[in-house]
């Protein structure tokens, strides 16, 4: 985790403090469980929680200290809490194994680390709505392949980004779901020295479902879903944001990152304004995707568990989670203050004479009685010339000057070709699909 790119909430999930604060209340109420089954007395229960209600501060320093010795991360945590609570904690952890502590307090924390990417991506999709409904009906230039291709209208890109983000958020609903799992069950899965209905009781109290065949770990197929969903909402995030660094160009801008008072471009050049914000979530965008990879060589660990997940995991479980939180945060912050330019979008729709509505020229000739391959050559011959003149010439002139697109097109009909609404006549329907009725 680097801090330059970490906000407090989400760094404060994967602090060791909650990280074994979790570690205790699984502790507490398996222990909780098993004195309402009898194994064990209800004092023991009554110590542990009569201990926590008393705020204790976890110190995570003597921990350590504790670890460094025993070689053993859950042993330390129990010996700490032992030297606490005194006796009754020996009945702490009664037919249980480290993976059922470690397993669902890591379920936990990817669940709390979900809630708060949840919030963001509802901030995000507020922030594109609003930007889209405003410009809705703003007209500007569809390109595939980087070439200008059909009118679009600036809206409705970023309703498509709406509906793609709407997508992620629907993902990672079902990815939480999934990764929400409480497995109690013992060394090897089989509930041979503890109770299911303690699992159950875990379960409940920490609002996870419970794992329903587990070996001495949670299936890492959860975890493989869960990180992959990060890298798809992360690869969301990169083709928003390489839309706007292309729309930013000089020779394009049609949009820009806000520029703020005393801010700064380059260190040689006075004059840049670059695209920074943007960049830096592509780059982030690659470090969340990053931790897909060792997610799903993850799933096939040997038998009925080794520990080769450990490590990526201690890794990929705070870095793409708290990378991704601080992207979701700065691309709000992008789409919110982007600036735009209506103006541009329309000298950029003008600029290559007419081109882009080559397409309707053709479909007409065609119903007016031409083959599609006359059709096709008569608008190709004319647009190669506005091509060749870097759209100096108008294809609209061009083809009132053609005898052979003439003798089937009146130059009123040809001029109705060229009307720019045409194009956006379905807008109000696209965005009733994406956004609903108003």
């Amino acid at each position: 985790m680097v801090p330059r790119y970490a906000r407090p909430d989400m760094t404060a999930i994967w602090s060791p403090e909650n990280r074994l604060s979790i570690w205790f209340e699984i502790e507490a109420h398996a222990t909780e469980a098993l004195a309402e089954l009898g194994v064990v007395p209800p004092s023991a229960a009554k110590a542990l929680w009569d201990w926590w209600a008393t705020n204790p501060v976890i110190d995570v320093a003597a921990i350590d200290a504790i670890e460094a010795v025993t070689k053993h991360d859950v042993i330390a945590f129990l010996t700490w809490v032992a030297e606490h609570v005194g006796d009754e904690a020996r009945f702490m952890h009664q037919g249980m194994t480290s993976s059922d502590v470690l397993d669902t307090a890591l379920a936990v924390q990817l669940s709390q680390a979900a809630d708060l990417l949840l919030a963001d991506l509802d901030a995000l999709l507020a922030a594109i709505r609003r930007r889209a409904e405003e410009h809705k009906l703003t007209p500007t230039i569809g390109r595939s392949h980087g070439i200008h291709a059909e009118p679009v209208t600036f809206g409705l890109k970023l309703a498509q980004a709406y509906a793609e983000f709407d997508r992620c958020k629907a993902r990672l609903v079902a990815a939480r779901a999934e990764i929400a799992t409480c497995a109690i069950s013992g060394a090897v899965g089989t509930f041979a020295n503890i109770d299911p209905r303690v699992e159950a009781h875990v379960a409940a109290k920490l609002g996870l479902a419970v794992e329903p065949v587990s070996t001495q770990v949670i299936p890492r197929d959860r975890h493989a879903m869960f990180f992959a969903t990060l890298g798809v909402i992360a690869g969301s995030i990169e083709r928003l944001a390489t839309e706007v660094r292309h729309l930013q160009r000089t020779e394009v801008l049609e949009a820009e990152e806000y520029f703020s008072p005393g801010q700064k471009g380059s260190s040689a050049m006075p004059h840049k304004r670059n695209p920074v914000l943007t960049e830096n979530l592509t780059g982030l965008a690659r470090m969340v995707r990053s931790a897909v990879t060792p997610a799903l060589e993850n799933v096939a660990l040997w038998h009925e568990r080794d520990i080769s997940h450990s490590s990526v995991e201690r890794f990929i479980g705070p870095d793409a989670t708290i990378t991704l939180d601080f992207a979701l945060a700065r691309l709000t912050g992008v789409i919110d203050k982007l600036l735009i330019y209506p103006e541009r979008m329309q000298k950029n729709l003008d600029r290559m004479g007419g081109l882009v509505h080559s397409q309707r020229v053709l479909l007409a000739l065609t119903q007016a009685g031409a083959s599609r391959e006359d059709s096709y050559a008569l608008v190709q011959r004319n647009a190669m010339k506005v091509w060749e003149s870097d759209g100096a010439l108008s294809l609209l002139e061009l083809l009132k000057a053609d005898a052979d697109v003439t003798a089937r097109l009146s130059p009123a009909q040809l001029t109705e070709l060229f009307n720019l609404d045409y194009h956006l006549k379905h807008v109000d329907t696209i965005f009733a699909r994406v956004f609903g009725k108003a």
